[in-house]
């Protein structure tokens, strides 16, 4: 009997949500071995690793991910995300770059370039890019308090004030953040 990639799929997602990392990564390889150019597969698995705390294997996974489908933005995204994790900023802000390239209004891929900007410590363009992210999704938690903290280190109290008040009409007490 022939397995089934999808089955396998769900099964390694089932396993990878008990936190059973190693059974799940070798029920997803073994859907890999069926479906070898299944882009959902390889980024499922890089899921499970950057769980897991491998992120060489993850970031490994999310580029094969991106070979197949170079026009995901989850793939993009996460890829980013793990470059980032991984303090390799260059290769970070080039996944953002080609994902803003594709995907201008996304909010989200707005958001980690100002963070990443933030980590550099260039606060002005961190605010721009924070300030793009809230301009396509005003309710974008995440970009409001990011902007907030880059307001702080520009010196820019009255902007740092309005993110917090809209942050607390939003009904959010307390954040640990993102930045």
């Amino acid at each position: 009997m022939l397995e089934n990639s999808e089955v396998l799929n769900n099964q390694a997602i089932e396993l990878a949500a008990k936190g059973e990392y190693t059974e799940a990564i070798a029920c997803f390889k073994r859907a890999i071995t069926v479906e070898r150019e299944n882009y959902l597969l390889w980024f499922n698995l890089a899921i499970t690793y950057r769980d897991a705390g491998d992120l060489q294997d993850a970031k490994n996974c999310l580029k094969k991910a991106h070979y197949i489908n170079s026009e995901d933005e989850e793939v993009i995204e996460t890829l980013a995300n793990i470059c980032y994790s991984m303090n390799d900023i260059t290769e970070a802000f080039e996944y953002v770059s080609t994902g803003l390239s594709l995907f201008e209004d996304s909010y989200r891929l707005w958001n980690l370039l100002g963070v990443l900007y933030f980590h550099q410590m260039d606060y002005e363009s961190a605010s721009e890019a924070f300030e793009q992210a809230l301009s396509i999704n005003p309710y974008y938690f995440d970009a409001l308090y990011n902007l907030r903290d880059a307001y702080i280190e520009t010196g820019n109290s009255i902007g740092a004030n309005e993110c917090s008040k809209k942050m607390q009409m939003m009904g959010v007490h307390r954040y640990t953040g993102s930045v």
